[in-house]
């Protein structure tokens, strides 16, 4: 039996609603959903028509046959094989600002446990179970021990103004914080929803030098690789607290465990843990749940059911962006090679089947092309040749009838 996480279900008829509707699908032969455990096992032979995935790699995943597309739960897609998805007709879409207030939750957090060391002191109270009317007067002889700062006042320097860093600078502003934030590719979007309370640093030096948090929200790469280093750190402000939610590689970790040794840096919060860090003084790792919520997902999943269900193509990183009504008529979807003739084979194929079409829209990005064709009908006995015909044409990679 395959067993699958289900997030969302808040009833005892939301599980039922769901074991009901997975039934119908061709290929399960049984299906079993607990409402306990936000579980569902499937018996059967069903393929999947998609898959969302946070941080599992599928480079080494044979595709099946029956997969339409891959949904990245985040905006990284590293992990997902994009030319062996394109060349089998697969649309891959990321899901940048689906889980970006999930994060930002998870980095205020990580701000308010980098002051005061809440994280030891709820330890250390639990060490004092069993000493009954003596808690009280050891709770406030030893609370001293984990005092720390307010937010308010103080300064937040966010690297990258993107869809959680920009959510991150206001929630930081509505604090009390001031606030500095480091983008020169911010876009024309992100800058409209940013708070005009935001100082705009030109340089990263400058940032570094102005803060006493600073938190980091840029992908990772050949230039971000090891970006808040020894150099990075030199500049910072003595007790400085960092926060990265985004790739661990972003931080050097040698140099940051050197920097908490000589107290140039407060504390470490972040979302990655690893050998080195688990144990240091003045760190705090967190399993990798800044994306972790079934908002999230939900959000991603809406992205997956529209490309599904219409074939509307939002935020995909291997095929040119298709914005579509919702279905309401039967609708001729093929995924092709970006090559003269194919759109004509096309409309000559269906015209072959003596259908109507009644809406057309082509769009292309680099070698792959999209087209959707809304015809006015198409009789039941014609829909299984009809793609049959389309399948056969030069170029083809992809053909799905949908809407009916």
């Amino acid at each position: 039996m395959q067993q699958f996480t289900v997030t969302g279900m808040h009833c005892a008829a939301c599980s039922a609603s769901v074991e009901k509707a997975v039934k119908k699908v061709p290929g399960v032969e049984s299906c079993a959903v607990s409402l306990l455990t936000n579980s569902m096992g499937i018996e059967g032979t069903a393929a999947p028509d998609a898959i969302i995935v946070r941080s599992a790699s599928m480079l080494d995943m044979e595709l099946p046959a029956s997969l339409q597309s891959i949904a990245r739960a985040g905006a990284g897609t590293n992990n997902i094989p994009i030319d062996a998805c394109t060349q089998a007709g697969v649309c891959v879409l990321n899901t940048p600002g689906a889980n970006a207030n999930a994060v930002c939750e998870m980095v205020l957090a990580a701000m308010l446990l980098s002051c005061r060391d809440i994280v030891g002191g709820i330890e250390w109270a639990r060490g004092l179970k069993g000493q009954g009317d003596g808690i009280e007067k050891a709770v406030e002889k030893g609370k001293k021990a984990f005092v720390g700062p307010e937010l308010r006042g103080k300064t937040l320097g966010v690297i990258g103004l993107g869809a959680i860093g920009v959510l991150v600078a206001n929630a930081a502003v509505a604090l009390g914080m001031n606030v500095v934030g480091y983008d020169p590719m911010i876009s024309v979007e992100h800058a409209w929803k940013l708070s005009q309370r935001v100082k705009h640093e030109n340089s990263l030096d400058e940032l570094f030098a102005a803060c006493d948090f600073i938190t980091v929200h840029v992908p990772m790469n050949d230039k971000t690789r090891g970006m808040i280093g020894r150099r990075a750190l030199s500049l910072c402000k003595k007790g400085v607290r960092i926060l990265n939610y985004a790739r661990g590689g972003l931080v050097d970790e040698a140099a940051l465990l050197e920097a908490l040794a000589d107290g140039r840096v407060a504390a470490y919060v972040t979302d990655f843990p690893s050998d080195a860090l688990l144990g240091a003084k003045g760190v705090i790792c967190t399993p990798h749940l800044g994306a972790s919520t079934p908002e999230s997902e939900e959000n991603c999943a809406a992205q997956t059911r529209d490309f599904l269900e219409s074939g509307i193509i939002h935020n995909s990183v291997n095929l040119p962006a298709v914005d579509v009504a919702p279905v309401s008529k039967p609708r001729l979807f093929c995924i092709h090679e970006n090559v003269p003739n194919v759109l004509g084979s096309i409309t000559s194929a269906v015209a072959g089947f003596g259908l109507n079409i009644s809406d057309l829209v082509n769009r292309s990005r680099g070698n792959i092309a999209v087209s959707v064709v809304d015809l006015d009908d198409v009789p039941k006995e014609k829909q299984s040749a009809l793609i049959e015909a389309v399948e056969k044409l030069a170029g083809m990679k992809r053909v799905r009838l949908l809407g009916v």
